[in-house]
């Protein structure tokens, strides 16, 4: 049955994936993006969208959700910043969490009285596999995944009893560009004088590491599309499947 997915940052990454391969199985998409630049170039690629503006910060954008039939929520809009923790900058750090959180909670709560008023819906929160772990630079993105962990597993529980399905996704590195840009992130303010300095040479190794090592995005899309059709979801979804086993033994060393 075709349904209306409201979906956030779907200006590029999986969340444009999943935009498009929705509305090619004929559901009804409204496709949000952070700019008007990025709606206007998302309208001219693919008219068979419903393209509208919402930064997931900005309070007016977030209240115009209040006034759309949404049968399924896909929280995908999120910030990445890296940096060790007694050096990245505490603006940096509520950026994050501006976005991946606040962001995330504001739109929800916008979306969700008429989703309760009939009785039925679903959310989908994007998360990560950074979600469940954390490891060195990688703080600040991991602290906010965290959080919409917990942010995730309580609605679960508080929306079931009113027709509303929660879940999470948690992808692994995938190649969108995200995670090129969140790993130079660091770079922008760490320096020589930094506390951490010594350990540079680490942290420009995981930068590499993570850029190198990343996969074909279409395997989180057909995830996601999978998840808006299904008739129930497990709490959370790891992309690939049998990840967290395969990052047990880089955890152990951490």
């Amino acid at each position: 049955m075709a349904k209306t997915v409201m979906i956030t940052g779907a200006g590029s990454g999986f969340g444009k994936g999943a935009a498009l391969a929705l509305a090619a199985r004929c559901h009804a998409v409204i496709a949000t993006t952070e700019t008007d630049d990025q709606a206007t170039a998302l309208r001219a690629e693919a008219p068979q969208l419903r393209v509208e503006k919402v930064d997931i910060t900005n309070a007016t954008d977030v209240a115009k959700i209040g006034d759309w039939d949404i049968d399924v929520l896909i929280n995908n809009a999120g910030a990445g910043k890296t940096g060790p923790m007694v050096d990245v900058p505490l603006d940096v750090v509520r950026h994050v969490f501006e976005v991946n959180v606040f962001g995330t909670l504001a739109v929800t709560q916008a979306a969700a009285p008429k989703m309760i008023a009939k009785g039925s819906g679903r959310i989908i929160i994007v998360s990560s596999i950074a979600g469940v772990m954390s490891g060195p630079s990688f703080g600040p993105y991991s602290m906010s995944k965290h959080a919409l962990e917990a942010m995730g597993k309580a609605m679960r529980v508080e929306l079931a009893p009113q027709g509303i399905d929660v879940t999470l996704i948690n992808p692994g590195p995938y190649n969108t560009g995200f995670n090129d840009s969140m790993a130079d992130s660091m770079w922008e303010w760490f320096d020589e004088d930094s506390l951490n300095a010594p350990a540079t040479e680490l942290f420009q190794m995981i930068g590499t590491m993570v850029k190198t090592d990343q996969m074909d995005p279409v395997e989180v899309v057909d995830r996601l599309v999978e998840l808006v059709e299904a008739d129930a979801t497990d709490e959370n979804n790891f992309v690939p499947p049998g990840i967290i086993e395969a990052m047990q033994p880089q955890r152990a060393k951490g």
